[in-house]
């Protein structure tokens, strides 16, 4: 069994910075593509970012490309989402999510296993 535990989370002002992390813990780390996902009030769940397990390829949203950062330790079986000049339409809970079918997965359902979420907070 996979578990997957996200935080980080808190209320920011706009402009802020967050980072958070997801401690993956049960089976091989390093053999998994990790994302980042997020679901505001009202609206469907929303990729955001993917990493490869090796963490030469990511890929981003373009809602998040270039104010988001998405890296990943697997020393620590720890990925991290790095968030800088956070506006309120980032407000959402966010998730983190692996999959095992290799590079290029990054809808919800392509992603096998998923955090509890923690919720971010931006007040303009």
């Amino acid at each position: 069994q996979v578990q997957l535990v996200e935080s980080g989370g808190g209320l920011v002002q706009a402009g802020d910075s967050l980072r958070l992390a997801c401690v993956v813990s049960g089976r091989t780390f390093r053999s998994y593509t990790l994302g980042w996902f997020r679901q505001a009030p009202g609206n469907e769940r929303e990729f955001i970012t993917a990493i490869s397990w090796s963490g030469r390829n990511t890929h981003y949203a373009d809602s998040v490309k270039g104010r988001f950062t998405i890296s990943r330790d697997n020393a620590n079986n720890t990925v991290y989402l790095q968030m800088n000049s956070l506006k309120p339409e980032d407000t959402a809970v966010y998730y983190c999510a692996a999959n095992d079918k290799g590079w290029g997965s990054f809808m919800g359902f392509e992603y096998d296993y998923w955090g509890q979420g923690t919720q971010v907070t931006v007040s303009s």
